[in-house]
């Protein structure tokens, strides 16, 4: 090297050659490394690509797990039309041409196939039309259609256009919606109440069953798309709010409505409402049931319940009603008012001898007549039988004297029924509101009790209540009204007294005593309560009844048991009964020889042809005759030769002094002997002391009754009483 530090020309040759040498080397050096990074580079890319192709793949697999996940059948075509990828669903949905799918196969070709193998049951007879109808579906991908298939399913297909040109189909099997749609038409169409569906928005119709149509006279495109309020009848704003919410809970709406048909005709009916959802809006289902006739049905019961049947005047609980009202009236305003109580003279007459529909329609004539001296501010009921009652807007006394007095005028005219010429009368008795009364219960019973005040001044009078009239009358309407109230409640009673044979002192049978235990008067006395029956005409339908109760009570008995049943002289005058006896017979079942019948001898006196033929029929029946009371009043033995009389019952009078009073022992003994040689059964009443048992019973006499066995006990108590009164005859 120089010493200004340049090589030498000597030693810079080589030094250049080496330089050139290895610029060589690092050339080819550079363009190894260079193809080396480009390997590195390819290496890398094809790794890269790897990776992407296996992202790919999971994407897909992902892609084909989210597919097989949902419960529709997924599609995807190519712009030709040729299968790309679906999942299981859709292979499950149209299993008979499952084999058909590949990717690249065109979706045409397996339509085609699928219509020669009858899978399409809609496209049997017109297959390329179907097909054709199929295929423009999928050219115009956006819009849904159902399709059937072969085995009954109903496919919802719908079909969506990709960013590729592709088409993206879905199928969801729709059969059970089908077959909900099929029933809810079985129950909408064919239904047999009328029903409607509206838009509960616009209330628009859209759509009615047959019925409704027939029922309403309307063709169903008159009604479809019409407003719902058309068939209701002029609804108020109210009603038309109320319409609109009658779906927000399924039920029955509380009132009924006013329906117009198309002939103009309102019916009344009552709506049952459910909401639901159709095409995305909310619909009522309507059903109107038409409870016109219904309505009128129950008006006609309301009508009958306020209504006597045959006048078609008020009855007693409307008459009561209209009383009630007129007491708050006359609170309210001081108005007085009156009640007019009106019976009938002479009608059971009629009844007896032209008969219940001659009397029937005598009736309706009398309340024609009622009506008329009434007027229009006045109410008219009957309150049963001959018996009726004003109610009038007046309390002036001269005033009303007035009006009864014309009652009694128009009652009294002849009445001409069926070529028969009919008079009757008519007795009034006049209450006055406040001073006669101040309830419904009060006023009535003081017209009545001067209704009675007025037949007891001869009939064909009017009278007004007076604070002062005879207590005893009072006394005795009262009772009067309570025996008829007893009756018609059930109140009335049968106690039974055991009737025994005196030799072994057993119990044969049970004598019907009647008992009347009244809430305020307590046990009110047979001697009071049958006479006065008799007298106002209740003894017949008294009888009736013991009879009836007493031969079905007596069913419980043991076999051999009688029932004796005492019978009225009134009942033979006024009730077949005959006819009574072989009703209680036949309704009970009772055999007619466990039946006695007892009467006194009162009814003997008279010895009518009626009576005697009455008795024979009874015997001819089997049923027994017994004569009570014997040895006391009429007594004549013709009676026991003239009657079929099958026992005698001695009088309770001769048992009370029968130890100390020979002229007793000596009746006694010869009713006694009587009876034997008749062979009759002889019975002695009123038997309290063992003394005059045992003089009975060594006399012969054949039964008894009375305390010292047993007084009348309730039904409820006789299985104990038959037991008692053996043991101690045992004893």
């Amino acid at each position: 090297m120089r010493e200004d530090g340049r090589v030498s020309s000597t030693v810079a040759e080589p030094a250049a050659s080496a330089r050139r040498s290895f610029k060589g080397l690092f050339d080819l050096l550079g363009r190894r490394r260079r193809w080396s990074g480009m390997a590195s580079a390819l290496a890398r890319a094809r790794r890269q690509a790897e990776a992407a192709e296996e992202k790919a793949r999971e994407a897909e697999g992902q892609l084909r797990d989210a597919l097989e996940a949902l419960p529709e059948g997924i599609v995807f075509l190519d712009a030709e039309g040729r299968y790309i990828l679906w999942n299981r669903r859709y292979e499950e949905i149209y299993e008979g041409s499952a084999d058909l799918f590949a990717p690249g196969v065109k979706l045409a070709d397996t339509l085609r196939i699928g219509v020669e193998r009858g899978q399409y049951p809609e496209a049997i007879g017109r297959e390329e039309e179907w097909l054709a109808e199929r295929l423009a579906h999928f050219d115009r991908p956006g819009g849904r259609h159902e399709q059937q298939l072969a085995d009954g399913r109903w496919i919802m297909i719908e079909e969506r256009a990709t960013s590729g040109g592709g088409t993206i189909g879905i199928r969801v099997d729709i059969t059970e919606m089908k077959q909900r749609e099929a029933s809810f038409r079985l129950l909408f169409q064919d239904n047999p109440v009328p029903m409607f569906l509206y838009d509960r928005e616009t209330l628009r119709i859209t759509g009615v069953n047959a019925r409704a149509a027939a029922h309403y006279g309307y063709r169903p495109e008159r009604l479809t798309g019409s407003s719902i309020l058309g068939i209701f009848d002029d609804p108020s704003p109210e009603d038309r709010a109320l319409i609109r919410r009658l779906g927000e809970r399924t039920q029955g709406s509380e009132r009924t409505w006013r329906h117009r048909k198309a002939d103009g005709k309102a019916i009344e009916v009552t709506l049952f409402a459910s909401e639901l959802t159709s095409d995305g809006r909310p619909t009522i289902v309507l059903a109107a049931i038409d409870v016109t006739e219904r309505r009128k049905a129950e008006a006609r019961v309301a009508h009958m319940a306020r209504h006597d049947a045959l006048t078609g005047l008020a009855n007693r609980v409307h008459h009561r009603e209209r009383v009630e009202q007129a007491l708050a009236e006359l609170a309210a305003t001081g108005t007085g008012f009156a009640t007019l109580l009106i019976d009938l003279d002479n009608f059971k007459a009629v009844n007896d001898t032209l008969g219940h529909s001659i009397g029937d329609k005598l009736l309706v004539g009398i309340a024609e007549r009622l009506r008329a001296c009434a007027g229009d501010a006045a109410t008219v009921a009957r309150l049963g039988g001959d018996e009726f009652v004003m109610l009038l807007p007046a309390s002036d006394e001269e005033e009303l004297r007035a009006i009864a007095e014309r009652v009694v005028a128009e009652v009294s005219e002849p009445v001409e029924i069926e070529s028969h010429r009919i008079v009757v009368g008519a007795s009034v008795g006049i209450a006055i509101a406040p001073q006669h009364g101040e309830n419904p219960d009060r006023l009535l019973k003081s017209a009545d009790v001067a209704l009675y005040q007025a037949k007891a001044d001869g009939k064909g009078r009017s009278r007004f209540f007076e604070q002062g009239m005879d207590e005893h009358l009072l006394a005795r309407r009262s009772l009067e009204l309570d025996l008829r109230t007893a009756l018609a409640a059930g109140d009335l009673q049968l106690y039974y007294q055991p009737l025994v044979n005196l030799s072994d002192e057993g119990v044969v049978g049970f004598e019907a005593l009647l008992r009347w235990h009244h809430p305020e008067r307590g046990w009110v006395s047979p001697e009071q309560f049958i006479p006065l029956a008799e007298e106002i005409g209740l003894i017949g339908d008294i009888g009736r009844m013991v009879l009836q109760r007493a031969c079905r009570d007596a069913m419980a008995w043991p076999p051999d048991m009688k029932v004796a049943v005492n019978l009225s002289p009134m009942q033979f005058k006024t009730c077949k009964v005959l006819e009574t006896v072989v009703s209680a017979l036949a309704q009970s079942g009772l055999a007619p020889e466990r039946l006695e019948i007892e009467i006194t001898e009162a009814l003997l006196v008279e010895r009518t042809e009626s009576v005697l033929a009455t008795l024979n029929g009874l015997r001819a029946l089997g049923v027994g005759i017994s004569m009570d009371d014997f040895g006391t009043g009429y007594s004549s033995l013709s009676y026991l030769r003239s009657f079929p009389f099958t026992k005698i019952k001695i009088d309770r009078s001769f048992m009370r002094n029968l130890g100390s009073c020979s002229e007793s022992r000596a009746i006694v003994r010869a009713i006694v002997g009587l009876g034997a040689s008749l062979k009759m059964t002889v019975t002695a009443e009123g038997i309290e002391r063992a003394e005059d048992l045992a003089y009975l019973q060594g006399e012969g006499c054949m039964e008894g009754q009375g305390f010292y066995f047993s007084p009348a006990r309730p039904p409820e108590e006789l299985a104990e009483l038959m037991g008692s009164i053996g043991r101690r005859s045992a004893a």
